[in-house]
């Protein structure tokens, strides 16, 4: 966390702004100025809510007003109009983007290049990695408590409400983009960088209005290490039997950690930490002070400013660092266009 708090003017006013960003920055003591939304109503309804003292109907105003406050901008809008308020944004200004940094490649690249010509501080809120149950299990496998780690999958199988988020039923690309692409970011945070993927993302009979809401990743790491994805959206049949956990074993000890937000979404279920080491006392709980929402949104916004305080801090939120997880999702959706390896049945 940087050591002088600076005020935060935001672009953008939709439900992860209200469920997330506003109350993880009056947490963390980050004063949020002016809101500035292209539907002026749920601007002022956001800036009411949370006590913002300033809406802006014009962007250019708003930038204005930031720019003149020294605050850090956070935009979040759709990933399709992050490139066209970058270009607005003073030279030099820090900025935190939500999540997907981009569409595609493409646009990835665009935003990775706009950032660096304009001299931006920039960040993306790849924010489960930055979640206080997240941070423990990396920090205990930095310690060498769990030995050589050699397996981490990630498991979901929910039933969420794509509907509360309109904007993504016109996404050729989603369930990966906006969800999947949370779970590649935090296993890279683990694992580093994989060599390749194998990918399929498809539909589900109830919901094919939506391109896709179910995904099986594999993250290469050679032999030895095992990297595995797998959401599933679309089980409606009870919450009892939904699961949602996040699961690292080594050579001397594992965390299983149940992620409890994405159950039952929007009314949430408990976090859980679980581990255990080869000491003989079996599997045990680890409490754990705070979740994924809104703790972890604090991490990407403190380290952007604590990067903005001292420019050689090591910011792991960094587009720098979010373009290679982008460049993994691009290699997901490459992967399942190409289709699988055809079986040969001939005897």
């Amino acid at each position: 966390m940087p050591e002088k708090p600076r005020p935060v003017v935001s672009i953008g006013g939709g439900g992860i702004v209200n469920d997330a960003h506003l109350p993880a920055w009056k947490k963390a003591g980050f004063p949020v100025l002016a809101m500035y939304d292209v539907n002026a109503d749920k601007a002022r309804s956001t800036a009411e809510k949370w006590g913002i003292p300033s809406v802006y109907e014009d962007l250019d105003d708003l930038v204005k007003a930031g720019e003149k406050e020294g605050a850090v901008f956070d935009i979040a809008v759709p990933a399709s109009e992050i490139m066209g308020i970058l270009t607005h944004l003073p030279e030099g200004a820090g900025v935190l983007i939500q999540k997907p940094m981009g569409e595609s490649i493409e646009e990835a690249r665009e935003i990775l290049m706009t950032c660096r010509e304009r001299k931006l501080v920039a960040g993306i809120n790849f924010q489960l990695r930055q979640a206080p149950f997240m941070v423990a299990a990396k920090q205990m496998a930095e310690k060498g408590l769990l030995g050589e780690v050699h397996d981490v999958e990630m498991r979901v199988v929910c039933q969420t409400p794509w509907n509360l988020w309109s904007f993504l039923f016109e996404k050729e690309r989603m369930e990966i983009n906006y969800h999947s692409i949370h779970y590649i970011d935090a296993v890279r945070n683990i694992l580093g960088d994989p060599s390749g993927v194998w990918c399929k993302t498809m539909k589900h009979p109830k919901m094919m209005e939506l391109a896709q809401t179910r995904s099986s990743i594999i993250m290469d790491y050679g032999d030895v290490v095992r990297a595995n994805i797998s959401t599933n959206h679309g089980h409606d049949y009870a919450p009892d039997q939904q699961e949602c956990f996040f699961k690292i074993e080594g050579t001397k000890g594992a965390v299983k950690i149940q992620i409890g937000v994405i159950l039952n979404y929007p009314k949430g279920s408990v976090d859980q930490f679980l581990y255990v080491l080869d000491d003989g006392k079996g599997w045990r709980t680890m409490e754990i002070e705070g979740s994924w929402f809104p703790e972890a949104f604090m991490g990407p916004m403190g380290g952007l400013q604590k990067k903005l305080e001292d420019p050689s801090f090591n910011y792991t939120n960094s587009v720098e660092d979010a373009w290679k997880t982008m460049c993994v999702v691009e290699a997901c959706y490459e992967s399942s266009a190409s289709g699988a390896t055809p079986v040969d049945y001939t005897a």
